[in-house]
């Protein structure tokens, strides 16, 4: 009994990281990609997916803080980025798609860096890879 309940517990965890991602298409719209530009305003470099913040202003003139999800960190550093690649302050602009719900949230695929530089997101919805 112990170990048919050790095992099942077992299972439960390593099912819990696949519950918790989750497939492009049930969250953004392909078809609705979108140009940003803005100031980042938080990082956070964390799986399963990077973010980062940015606030946009709109064409009314309200700035709005936006959520871009990128790949994983492991995913980013194999196309070359380190945790400073973007940092808070830093005026950059992004593609990406938005979020099915309507939300401020956008699955970002290109990035163009504060020194210019154009990076992929390491995303499914990447365009740079």
């Amino acid at each position: 009994m112990k170990k048919t309940l050790a095992g099942i517990l077992a299972m439960a965890a390593l099912a819990l990281p696949m519950a918790a991602h989750h497939s492009f298409d049930a969250e953004y719209d392909r078809t609705k990609s979108q140009n940003f530009e803005g100031k980042v305003t938080k990082v956070e470099w964390m799986n399963p997916h990077a973010r980062f913040y940015m606030d946009i202003k709109g064409a009314d003139g309200k700035t709005v803080n936006w959520e871009f999800e990128l790949g994983s960190p492991n995913g980013l550093m194999r196309a070359g980025w380190t945790r400073n690649s973007i940092k808070v302050g830093d005026v950059i602009k992004c593609k990406g798609s938005l979020a099915k719900d309507g939300s401020a949230l956008a699955n970002a695929s290109a990035l163009t860096l504060a020194n210019g530089t154009v990076v992929g997101a390491a995303s499914s919805g990447d365009t740079k890879q």
